[in-house]
Order: C-alpha cells, then structure tokens, then sequence
C-alpha cells in the first residue's frame, strides 16, 4: 500500500508531509518524557523485522493480486503508539530513499497511512477494547485480526482520499474505493493473523512486555534479550530467504489501479517540476531498487525469485532500519538524560 508519486499533488503531498511531520514531533516529545532506554534495542530490532516482512508479499487467492503486512498494529502492542509511529517513519524512510519503494513526494502519506492510522485509530478502538486490560489467547487473536483489518481499511481509505484530492489521476473515488477497500480487507486479515502470532508469541515467553506496554510503563528491568535475539534471527531469515518466496502479482494498490483503469499505469497528467525533483533525488539514493541489483532490476521483473540482491537488499534493508530506528531512540534516550541534568534532577 505504499503510493507512488504518480497518485499524489504537490499540494496534497505536502500538506500530509506538514501532518506527519506534526505527528512525529509530538510522538518524539512523548517517547522522550517515557526516558525508557530498555525500549531502544526494541525499536531497532522491531523495525529491523517490519522492513523484512514488508518485503513479503503473498497471493490473495483467486483475485491475482497480493499483500505484505503493514507492521503498524504489531508495533503499537509492543511499543506504545508514539515509539510504534517513529519506528514506521524509520522503516518507509529507508525503503523509500534506498530501494525507490514508495515515492519521496508520497511519503507523509504513507507514514500516515500505514503509521498513524493503526497506532491512533486501530489500536485504542479496535485491538485494546477488544484486548481489554488482560487479553486471553481468544482475545488477542480476535482484536488482532479485526484490528489488523480496521488498520487496512483504513489506510486503503486513506490512499483513495489523498489520491481523490490530488485530482491528477484517472481514478474517480467510487470506482477505486470499490476496489481497494474490499482486497485490503483480505490483506487484512493475513495482517491480524500474523500479528496474533507475534503477540501470542510475547505472551507465551514474555508476558510482562505485553503487560507493561498496555498499561503505558516503563520495561526498565525485563531481559529483553530472548525477545530481541528472536526478532533479530526472524529479520534475517525474512529478509534474507524468505524474501525470495515473495508473490510476484501486483500489490492490492497496484491491482486496483489496473482494475480502475485498465493498465498499470493511473492514468495520471504530466509530472510536474516537485515530481520530477524528487524522482530524481529517489533515483540517486536508491542503492537497491526494488530491492534488487541495479543492474538486475534493469533486466527483469522487482522480487522475481531466488537472488543474491533479493538476499542484499534484505539484510542491508533491516541493518538500515535498526540503525535509524535505534539511532531515533537513543538520541531522544540523551536529550532527555541532558534535560534531567540540566534540570538538577
């Protein structure tokens, strides 16, 4: 669900770079006053999986289009909304600066999209009044599948209404709402599966984290190592095997555009000089387009099979984002230790 530049005004791209911007700095002061540093290896390792399982996408039977989980509901259970928003603004960042995954014009709309929406509507709406205060396994598979397909629908909403606004492609709303939000509801409920797995899977081994983070408190003092170490070796066997299993159909947003239209293509008017500025910018950055070789991508189809640059991108992806990710968490970890002190506390 990640948009292209193509879907997206000027006007309308930077008025959800202004939003997400907004959003970000508030949940960077929140994370900041939480002064909790045991949930900075989390956000790395956390983004670090979000990135590899983004790279796999899976057949939605009979349809001919695919998916590949969002992350942001999975993120929010384990981090708290305002950490769980940072490490998605992380994520799409680097896939969209080094693997042109996502256009850069676009991306405070797919932050919003796939950050925001499941953090601060999904989450406390849907998954915690379902979840409630202590969830049963019944109940964490229930508020995460219904959660994970509220996240999904509203994302996929949120793209149709950012691309309606923009008036710059052939996309008229009934027509391309009629297909993006019934495909993302069964994108979504792959979504709430899998993320039903992770948390059953905190549950079972580290209960305490689950409890910790609904009830907003700090995880200083948990051993956090048997979680990380699993999410770190999870990454790498994501990104760098699984990744190659990865469903060549066109993602849910790809799909509907081809349905709506008839082609790839939206149908869109001439690029102006904001696209083609950040078309370019996105084209020297990106070390790994579409997660491949530059060379290979040039050849043949983004994610078509078994590859070493499949592998690279992977690996290099989740090694991205756990720095960034990591990096975002341990300076707002020092501001707050250099206010505290300046503060005399």
């Amino acid at each position: 669900m990640h948009m292209a530049d193509a879907l997206i005004s000027p006007a309308v791209g930077g008025a959800m770079w202004v939003a997400t911007a907004a959003a970000t700095v508030y949940c960077a002061k929140k994370v900041r006053e939480e002064s909790d540093q045991s949930k900075v290896p989390l956000m790395g390792v956390l983004g670090a999986f979000i990135f590899a399982a983004q790279m796999v996408n899976f057949s939605i039977p009979g349809t001919g289009s695919s998916g590949h989980l969002g992350g942001g509901l999975i993120l929010t259970i384990l981090l708290g909304p305002e950490a769980a928003l940072l490490v998605m603004a992380s994520v799409l960042t680097v896939q969209a600066l080094f693997f042109a995954d996502g256009g850069l014009l676009s991306l405070g709309a797919n932050i919003f999209n796939l950050g925001f929406l499941p953090a601060f509507i999904a989450f406390p709406l849907v998954y915690r009044w379902i979840a409630g205060a202590k969830p049963t396994r019944g109940r964490i598979v229930t508020a995460s599948v219904l959660g994970g397909m509220a996240a999904l629908q509203l994302g996929a909403l949120g793209v149709v209404l950012e691309t309606t606004m923009s008036g710059i492609s052939a996309l008229p709303f009934s027509t391309f709402v009629a297909m993006m939000l019934p495909i993302h509801l069964a994108i979504g409920v792959v979504e709430g599966l899998v993320t039903a797995g992770v948390v059953l899977f905190v549950a079972r081994t580290q209960p305490e984290i689950l409890e910790r983070a609904a009830a907003r408190r700090s995880l200083e003092g948990l051993d956090l190592k048997p979680l990380v170490t699993g999410i770190v070796v999870a990454a790498v066997v994501v990104g760098g095997f699984l990744s190659w299993f990865a469903s060549t159909d066109p993602d849910g947003l790809e799909w509907s555009v081809a349905k709506v239209t008839g082609s790839a293509a939206a149908g869109t008017k001439a690029a102006s000089a904001v696209h083609a500025a950040a078309g370019a910018i996105q084209k020297r950055t990106a070390l790994l387009p579409d997660y491949g070789f530059k060379t290979a991508a040039m050849k043949a189809p983004a994610r078509s099979g078994a590859s070493a640059g499949t592998s690279v991108a992977g690996l290099a992806g989740g090694v991205m984002t756990l720095v960034v990710a990591g990096t975002v968490g341990w300076i707002l970890r020092r501001r707050r230790a250099a206010r505290s002190r300046g503060a005399g506390i």
